[in-house]
């Protein structure tokens, strides 16, 4: 279990905002569930004893059972019974970006594998098999562009992966960094993969033999599901046609692990000095830092920079040169702006990437259009 502190939590929000601007996008309502779920739900699922990692508890005064949200299709699926009547009402979709809990045996690696962690889940409903795959493929689409807009597109795998006791297969997006915990087996020029556990059904994925796939160890930080009418049939989810008769409603489910995601980033960008954020996902978008003799001109700039909407975390403690520029290599924001009486002899501050080794000198007026194109 882990706290988010100031710098962190900007960055775990901008994840979340990319990922709600893509669900909104594709169509997806937000809404908020509660965490706390009575245990006559998952009964009626047959998942309160099936389920090894349900945090449950009684109630001291009513003594009712309850668990702690690990998903929310027992809450979801009853709770559309009320919007849902016929095939007017469909094709449906909502989400939520909310706390979940897991009562992990191995909670490990810290953020990537917790037993309370943040979780954005879309549930979609369906009259047809055939909408459900057209949406189910949208979702991919969606999801393919929120890991690149946070910097992770080019190594993040659209990975087949079991489909449990839903369906035949699922899909995961899985990161590809020597630190994961998974093992996948790529098909690198059709960005392509299979989870270890099912490479051996098959001798052939994707029109590739398996034997020519590659091994990767990689991360998990998204999983979509075809749910069918599993939660339908169990909660009496149906519409009705034109002609009045009951259908089982079809749904699917999409989840992304926001925690998973800062923790993949900074597995895949950091050197031996710290972290380095992509631009969409920085905390700041500069990191400025005043040496002694020139904080007047460095509060003058801050200044300026913020009231033109520039991200700007200043470091005006009282310490060595050295220790702000290793903090700042530490946090990792994309760019670093010294102000010194060296360089304001020339109108000018040091600008430093975080992904380069050299400073160079640039004027001061010039540094709002340069962090506006680069925060973009």
């Amino acid at each position: 279990v882990y706290t988010f502190l100031p710098l962190g939590l900007r960055v775990l929000n901008k994840v979340e905002n990319i990922i709600r601007e893509e669900m909104e996008a594709v169509g997806g309502q937000e809404m908020l569930m509660p965490s706390l779920h009575p245990k006559k739900n998952w009964v009626q699922t047959g998942r309160w004893d099936d389920l090894d990692n349900l945090f449950k508890f009684k109630s001291f005064y009513s003594k009712n059972e309850y668990a702690l949200g690990p998903t929310h299709e027992e809450i979801i699926t009853p709770l559309m019974k009320q919007y849902i009547i016929s095939h007017k009402d469909l094709p449906f979709s909502i989400f939520q970006i909310q706390t979940k809990f897991r009562d992990e045996k191995r909670a490990k690696a810290g953020l990537l594998r917790g037993r309370e962690f943040i979780m954005k889940d879309l549930y979609s409903f369906h009259a047809t098999e055939k909408d459900s795959q057209a949406y189910y493929k949208k979702v991919t689409e969606a999801y393919k562009r929120i890991f690149e807009r946070v910097g992770l597109g080019d190594i993040t795998y659209l990975t087949t992966a079991s489909g449990g006791t839903f369906s035949d297969y699922s899909h995961e997006f899985q990161v590809l960094t020597a630190s994961g915990e998974d093992t996948i087996f790529v098909a690198e020029a059709k960005k392509l993969a299979v989870n270890q556990d099912i490479v051996k059904e098959e001798k052939t994925w994707f029109s590739v033999p398996a034997t020519k796939l590659k091994k990767e160890k990689a991360i998990e930080v998204g999983n979509i599901f075809k749910l069918k009418t599993k939660y339908a049939k169990a909660f009496g989810l149906q519409w009705r046609d034109s002609k009045g008769k009951a259908q089982d409603v079809i749904m699917n489910c999409y989840g992304i692990g926001l925690p998973r995601v800062v923790g993949a980033i900074v597995e895949v960008f950091h050197d031996k000095d710290g972290i380095i954020w992509p631009n969409t996902v920085a905390p700041y978008t500069a990191h400025l830092v005043a040496l002694k003799g020139a904080e007047k001109e460095a509060d003058k700039l801050y200044d300026e920079l913020t009231k033109n909407g520039i991200e700007v975390l200043y470091d005006d403690r009282e310490v060595s040169a050295g220790e702000k520029f290793a903090d700042a290599d530490l946090i990792g924001i994309p760019q670093r702006v010294v102000v010194s009486s060296k360089t304001l002899e020339k109108d000018s501050v040091e600008l430093k990437m975080r992904n380069k080794s050299k400073e160079t000198l640039v004027k001061i007026d010039s540094l709002h259009e340069i962090f506006k194109k680069t925060s973009k």
